[in-house]
């Protein structure tokens, strides 16, 4: 069962980087950050539409690993219709889920499918690079963010 778990999640993941949801331009953004992991050449510049505190939409470019595009998809994704503050909340959970502070939580959803990247801890700077970036977007830090 646990295998079966794995294996389901691992299609999560490849699916999303395959084909990542919320790729691509985002004309009206009124938040953007740029961010980079230097220890595999991860990049993305992340886009916001902020109107009246709430995201009503997130759209990322860039080129990175799987795990970093997934991650990236899977945020955006969880991010739309959320606060800022609910969004710097899910940003702790995730942390915490991925250096084993915590374990799964139902505010997560999809999220949980990055779960066994704290498996390998050097690759979990790739899965937090986008969580990073969005941090960044919304305090509107206007230098680009590295994982490093």
């Amino acid at each position: 069962m646990i295998a079966d778990l794995r294996d389901l999640y691992q299609e999560v993941i490849v699916d999303h980087s395959r084909r990542p949801r919320n790729f691509g331009p985002l004309p009206e953004a009124s938040h953007q950050a740029e961010g980079f992991n230097p220890l595999c050449g991860d990049r993305l510049t992340l886009r916001l539409k902020v109107v009246d505190g709430v995201i009503e939409d997130a759209r990322f470019e860039g080129a990175g690993c799987a795990i970093s595009t997934a991650s990236a998809s899977l945020m955006t994704e969880a991010l739309k219709g959320h606060s800022a503050s609910e969004a710097e909340a899910l940003f702790g959970e995730f942390h915490q889920l991925l250096t084993g502070e915590s374990k799964a939580s139902s505010a997560l959803g999809k999220l949980e499918v990055l779960a066994g990247v704290r498996e390998f801890p050097s690759r979990i700077k790739c899965a937090t690079l986008a969580w990073h970036t969005l941090r960044a977007a919304l305090q509107a830090e206007n230098r680009p963010v590295t994982t490093e």
